[in-house]
């Protein structure tokens, strides 16, 4: 049985920003669009809109964000391998981020066009 999924883009670009796993959450982070923030015993990871990323922050802009359209159960499985496997079986780098109640694929914005085809050649749905 396949997966079809409902996937929404988000407005804007977005970076993935890096900064020491000791420092405190920027107010830059805060703000409109999609916003995640992840501190692990390496790192403080934060996505967001990449214009308010400020320049002097090690960060990998010009991402767009697509919203898999949930909430999905925490037992349902194969939702998220079913939109990453069309994308990373003809080369296209991702970024997944996932809420309590969906996932966000970050594509690089160089890559939308090819993303967006495959995506719908897998059965997905693009809002």
């Amino acid at each position: 049985m396949s997966i079809s999924v409902r996937l929404r883009q988000l407005s804007g670009h977005y970076a993935v920003s890096r900064l020491e796993a000791g420092d405190a959450i920027p107010g830059w982070a805060d703000g409109p669009g999609f916003v995640s923030i992840t501190r692990t015993d390496d790192e403080l990871s934060i996505v967001c809109l990449q214009d308010r990323v400020p320049d002097s922050v090690r960060q990998d802009g010009d991402w767009v964000a697509f919203k898999l359209q949930g909430p999905f159960a925490f037992d349902e499985t194969g939702i998220v391998l079913s939109v990453i496997r069309p994308l990373s079986e003809n080369g296209l780098g991702i970024f997944v981020v996932s809420t309590f109640d969906g996932d966000h694929l970050l594509v690089k914005a160089t890559d939308q066009a090819a993303a967006r085809r495959f995506l719908v050649e897998a059965g997905h749905i693009l809002l």
